[in-house]
């Protein structure tokens, strides 16, 4: 009766395959969670970081969205 495999082992097998594909599971999930919230906060930062570069009056510019807001940009400064 070698090369069978006993009712005990094939439970065990599924037991096993089910432990690990739960685990997957799990791991994607959280996965997917961490890489949004990572995405939030990258497009966070660079809003800020935006925010803070802009020009203030009398200062240098290209376009009116260098500036901030309620000035524009003439002559490359933002009045």
């Amino acid at each position: 009766m070698r090369g069978q495999l006993s009712a005990e082992m094939l439970i065990l097998i599924v037991v096993v395959l089910a432990i690990v594909g739960i685990a997957a599971v799990q791991l994607m999930s959280t996965a997917k969670e961490t890489g949004q919230s990572m995405q939030n906060q990258t497009g966070r930062i660079n809003t800020m970081t935006a925010e803070a570069m802009k020009s203030r009056e009398g200062e240098a510019c290209v376009m009116d969205d260098d500036c901030t807001e309620g000035l524009t940009c003439e002559s490359y400064r933002c009045y």
